[in-house]
């Protein structure tokens, strides 16, 4: 349980610390970015984009991780314990999809709750930087 507490904290922590460096580059670099505006738009959307999955990709080594290495639980359901359903299970919890075709067990559950936590703050941080730079850059 230790290692899946301490996975937790450090996925939170790595993952807003990129999320902010991203947005910051991008609310430094976009006013003298050589595009037009509206394509500086498209630019924010790519760059979320690619956070978001880096994001989703870095939980879902997690997941992978803690159950081959950590014994921290198990997943089931279709393709389980290969890292393509771990990195699958990320995408759908961080976005709060929840299909509930690969499931976890035992502690690695906690990660499964803060991931989607987590994933929810970062969406929602992703849309208030989007709304920004649409107010900015699209007349």
């Amino acid at each position: 349980m230790a290692s899946v507490i301490g996975a937790c904290c450090l996925l939170v922590v790595l993952t807003t610390f990129l999320h902010y460096e991203v947005l910051g580059l991008l609310n430094a670099h976009l006013p003298s970015l050589p595009v037009p505006r509206r394509a500086k738009l498209l630019v924010v959307m790519l760059a979320a984009f690619l956070t978001h999955a880096v994001e989703m990709g870095l939980y879902g080594m997690a997941y992978h991780l803690l159950t081959a290495l950590f014994d921290a639980g198990t997943m089931t359901g279709s393709g389980a314990g290969t890292l393509s359903s771990a990195m699958y299970f990320s995408a759908e919890t961080y976005t709060s999809l929840g299909f509930g075709d690969v499931t976890p067990s035992g502690p690695i559950r906690l990660l499964a709750g803060v991931e989607a936590l987590n994933g929810l703050l970062l969406i929602g941080w992703t849309a208030s930087f989007t709304y920004l730079a649409m107010e900015r850059f699209w007349n």
